[in-house]
């Protein structure tokens, strides 16, 4: 049985810059997902809202430089927590190609950085959903 897409989108940390990760919220229920937006957080408490609302993805969104020190501190806590292969890991924001490539090394399962493309995101999260997830999670073409 089929059923839609569900992702929790959250700003990492302070970070007050949300008109992109709010615009990805929009361009991914366009797309026939369903979206939960929770704004800023950090880890403990995106992890806890994930399993609270049974995503299938998990994205964040960094502008203001705490991609590394957050991010890894997400995948740390859903490592200890067996929770890593429970989401999809995604981020996106402003960093450098560099950044980018740790990000990928840290386990995220896609990195966006900027200039990412509507179509870009959604690929690579199909992509990322179908390999850690397998089929069964409908998305609109």
């Amino acid at each position: 049985m089929n059923r839609r897409v569900k992702v929790l989108l959250a700003k990492l940390g302070l970070d007050v810059h949300n008109r992109g990760v709010i615009t990805v919220a929009m361009e991914l229920r366009d797309k026939g997902m369903e979206v939960i937006y929770l704004g800023n957080s950090l880890p403990d408490e995106i992890l806890a809202t994930a399993v609270q609302e049974q995503v299938d993805v998990i994205g964040v969104s960094s502008l203001g430089g705490a991609h590394l020190s957050l991010g890894s501190l997400l995948l740390h806590k859903a490592e200890q927590t067996d929770l890593k292969d429970e989401f999809v890991f995604l981020i996106g924001g402003v960093f450098s190609p560099e950044d980018a490539e740790e990000l990928l090394s840290l386990g995220f399962d896609d990195v966006f950085p900027p200039g990412a493309t509507q179509d870009t995101i959604v690929s690579g999260l199909q992509k990322a959903l179908a390999e850690k997830k397998g089929g069964g999670i409908e998305i609109e073409e």
